[in-house]
């Protein structure tokens, strides 16, 4: 946790306690915490905390302290309910989150080019992958926004209404919709809330606010701070994907975390190949197929993320029914059995294999259309493009792409390249 003094190092005749007390109380611009139980009960670890609590009520900064969560663990005595950034799901998006908060935090940075210390640099050059000075293209998970409304709206009651009937509403209510102290958020304008909602009540827009802002800085007139807004379009979006999917068929499995939606009987027949790929460089994969006794289906799980600008990433997903001779075999209840499965069968794919299925799932996602559009109100969506990104990268590697069982269920953001055993090129 503690910083290290300006110079970049200690030298000798220095008092190391010292040192990290005045980097604490007179250089930190931020203190991140590693919080793992290991750490937190150095005693060491704890008297630097303690200075850095007194540094952050002397400066009156609630945020001058980041946790940075890299496994579960105890909670740390003196931080209250600070959120975490959470690096126990992979350390990309930890970084990636932990970037966004220094920036929204308005973190000094330097404007000259990084420099690595040296000791680093030979440290994490052994036994690292080799490079190759040639620019590589990568498909990602990721599904860039396209558009989206230009605002969201608050409606209150004109008078007293039954909160029950309010409930029932919203739940019969087709599109996204959100409870939020005496009102409710939706994209829906005056006169499709009339109509929806005649049944509780009469209700009137207060607020039409630009969804950017929303969610960028909130909406202080309601007391509504930017991750609440943030978290609640959120919620709503995810609410568009589940009925899209929903309404089109796929089989939906709730995970321990998640939703995946997963390419049904009714969409797929067992073994047949659904074509992906730009025209004149068509492939071919499998979305259903049977292996040991066992129909495997694959599909996804989508998240939505505004930084470092609106997208849905996608993790991708393998459900599996026992096969009766039917086509979509008989459901297993065992989450425990069904990960035991997708860790033997799975075993043998190859990351550009896990890619080659995805683009497959897209094409049967979005059909004719190049775009995904999630439907928000009767006149509002959030249109996604169905291709994934493309990120370049100036430098390869010399390694084949395969990697082991363990590897591969932890990979949920580098997708491969698209050439592997189980396509078919048309």
């Amino acid at each position: 946790m503690s910083p290290i003094p300006a110079d970049g190092g200690l030298a000798t005749g220095d008092k190391l306690r010292r040192q990290m007390n005045q980097a604490l109380q007179y250089r930190a611009a931020k203190v991140l915490l590693v919080w793992r139980d290991a750490t937190l009960a150095d005693q060491n670890v704890q008297d630097d905390l303690d200075i850095a609590l007194d540094v952050a009520k002397e400066i009156d900064d609630p945020r001058f302290i980041i946790p940075l969560r890299v496994e579960q663990g105890k909670k740390v005595k003196g931080l209250g309910d600070t959120m975490p950034v959470d690096f126990v799901r992979g350390w990309g998006e930890g970084a990636a989150s932990l970037l966004g908060a220094l920036q929204r935090q308005k973190v000094p940075r330097s404007c000259g080019p990084a420099v690595i210390d040296p000791n680093w640099e030979i440290f994490r050059r052994r036994g690292a992958v080799p490079l190759v000075d040639e620019a590589e293209r990568l498909t990602s998970n990721w599904l860039r926004a396209a558009e989206a409304p230009d605002v969201i709206r608050y409606y209150e009651s004109t008078g007293a209404i039954d909160s029950r009937l309010l409930d029932r509403a919203i739940e019969q209510f087709k599109y996204p919709c959100a409870l939020q102290g005496a009102g409710f958020f939706t994209f829906a304008d005056q006169t499709e809330v009339n109509i929806a909602f005649a049944s509780a009540g009469r209700f009137q827009m207060k607020h039409k606010i630009p969804l950017l802002d929303f969610v960028d800085s909130g909406f202080p007139k309601l007391g509504i701070e930017r991750q609440v807004a943030s978290n609640l379009v959120i919620a709503m979006i995810k609410q568009a994907w589940l009925s899209f999917c929903r309404e089109r068929g796929f089989v939906e499995y709730h995970y321990s975390n998640a939703v995946g939606f997963h390419a049904s009987a009714t969409q797929v027949r067992t073994g047949q190949r659904i074509p992906w790929g730009r025209q004149g460089d068509r492939r071919s994969s499998m979305l259903r197929n049977v292996a040991k006794g066992h129909i495997w289906q694959f599909g996804v799980t989508a998240m939505p993320y505004f930084w470092p600008f609106w997208h849905l990433k996608l993790k991708a997903r393998v459900l599996f029914s026992l096969d009766n001779n039917t086509p979509a075999g008989l459901d297993i209840d065992d989450s425990k059995k069904l990960h035991r499965l997708r860790r033997i069968t799975c075993k043998g794919w190859r990351n550009k294999q896990w890619h080659s299925r995805m683009l497959a799932f897209l094409e049967l996602l979005s059909g004719d259309s190049a775009n995904i559009r999630l439907a928000l109100a009767q006149d509002a969506e959030l249109m996604i493009e169905a291709a994934p990104m493309l990120f370049a990268s100036p430098v390869s590697t010399v390694l084949p792409d395969v990697l082991d069982s363990e590897e591969e269920e932890a990979d949920v953001s580098t997708l491969g390249r698209p050439d592997n055993d189980d396509e078919a090129d048309e």
